[in-house]
């Protein structure tokens, strides 16, 4: 038995093992790319490790792409093989892991919320909770959680950081948007590193329409992101959404090319159909297209990746990302393949996100498909029952305003005065921005 960096025992064969362990968690919890060859490194030090194995299988479905599916039921076996002699926590992070992989991301929620309990510096545990609420549209939830663990950390630690960031992105998702940037900038000044505090702080800014403040703030951290993960593309994302306020469509798909869908990077490489990276293209794609800009072929590489992901169903939120591309490209047969695929994967099982499939993700991406067919009242009429059930998806304030704004494009392009009046109305409740200081909405805010 051996300790982690965080005081806890971890059932290791050697302080070499427990060494890798806590690389392998530095590299989670600071979103470095290299997860690969630290895991590797672990697992060659103790193959016999359980939470090697269950690392091994919560990142893989971390990746919410049904073909990695087997791989992480693999590891999931794995750790309940080795976890027999291990620690009360460790079987917990197995029953967790269990759950999720067999389509149970709340029951997983339920047990690293028991581990908190137990164990409130199981930073694991704490991590993919805060996570998992985020993309089953638990805000409030995220930020119960760091209410309640915070108060068991000292600032002084390092992993400190991890605390502050979901701090702050906890508490911009719930709308207070002064302590959220307070956190993220103590996260900052501490770590300038910390990609995951830089992104709450830039969600707060895009918020609070603080377009040039959004742009400086991403400009100025990123030479310190060497190594990071995708998400520094999502990072960038957020500069180009605040050019686009800015009517700098141009800036705008060079970002595109360059940043947060550069096709040459080797993370795009790596991970060409990464969810959020999908989410990121398509998503801005979408809106470009409402100001009347010409994407060019760029909407050609995603309707591909989309028709491979037909079936997979994973990641609710972005089915209708995955749409967009297909109904951009006039892909009918594809969309509807895609429709019917889904329709399939919401009878299989009771499970919770089957059920939001069915519920939400599917009429939403029907809208999609039937809005590039140009038939906006069909559109409408599917999203109209929806609209506020659509947070269910998950995905922030920011993401979610795509769906938002389709259903707005479908009333005004379908004549619908009293639905454009209603979304504009929700959006002005919702947003802190005035639709009239919206690039996606200035059109309709005489409605407001």
């Amino acid at each position: 038995m051996h300790k982690d960096s965080f005081g806890l025992v971890l059932t290791a064969a050697s302080a070499e093992a427990a060494a890798a362990y806590n690389h392998v968690m530095d590299g989670y919890l600071g979103y470095r790319a290299d997860m690969a060859p630290r895991m590797a490194a672990l697992l060659a030090t103790d193959p016999e490790c359980p939470m090697a194995h269950c690392l091994k299988g919560y990142f893989t479905m971390l990746g919410f792409s049904q073909a990695l599916v087997p791989a992480a039921r693999k590891a999931a076996a794995e750790t309940w093989r080795l976890v027999v002699a291990a620690t009360p926590r460790e079987h917990s992070h197995a029953a967790a892991l269990d759950a999720w992989v067999n389509g149970a991301p709340d029951r997983a929620i339920e047990i690293w919320n028991q581990i908190l309990r137990a164990y409130p510096h199981d930073i694991l545990a704490f991590r993919l909770a805060h996570f998992m609420n985020f993309w089953l549209g638990r805000p409030e939830a995220m930020l119960a959680s760091v209410l309640e663990v915070e108060k068991h950390w000292s600032h002084a630690e390092p992993v400190y950081n991890a605390i502050l960031g979901c701090r702050a992105f906890a508490h911009e998702e719930c709308g207070y948007y002064t302590e959220a940037e307070a956190a993220g900038r103590e996260a900052i000044r501490r770590d300038p590193t910390d990609v995951w505090s830089a992104h709450a702080v830039a969600h707060v800014m895009e918020m609070q329409g603080r377009r040039g403040e959004g742009i400086a703030w991403v400009e100025g951290l990123q030479a310190n992101w060497d190594g990071a993960n995708n998400l520094r593309h999502h990072l960038w994302w957020h500069q180009a959404m605040c050019h686009l306020e800015r009517g700098d469509f141009a800036r705008v798909l060079t970002l595109y090319d360059t940043a947060y869908r550069d096709l040459d990077a080797a993370l795009t490489q790596a991970m060409p159909d990464l969810y959020i990276d999908a989410q990121n293209a398509a998503s801005m794609l979408f809106r470009l297209s409402r100001h009347g800009i010409d994407p060019g072929d760029r909407w050609i590489e995603l309707a591909d990746k989309a028709e491979a992901r037909i079936g997979d169903c994973l990641s609710a939120f972005t089915l209708p990302h995955w749409m967009m591309a297909l109904a951009a490209t006039g892909r009918e047969a594809a969309g509807a393949a895609m429709l019917d695929a889904m329709r399939d994967y919401a009878e299989q099982s009771a499970g919770l996100n089957n059920i939001l499939v069915r519920d939400v993700a599917l009429p939403v991406t029907e809208a999609v498909l039937r809005h590039g067919q140009g038939r906006h009242t069909d559109s409408v009429a599917l999203l109209r029952p929806v609209l506020g059930e659509m947070y269910r998806l998950g995905g922030s304030h920011a993401q979610q305003d795509v769906l938002e704004q389709l259903f707005l494009d479908s009333a005004l392009k379908a004549g619908l005065d009293r639905d454009a009046q209603t979304l504009i109305e929700r959006v002005s409740g919702r947003h802190p921005v005035p639709p009239s200081r919206r690039a996606g909405y200035v059109m309709a805010a005489q409605y407001g």
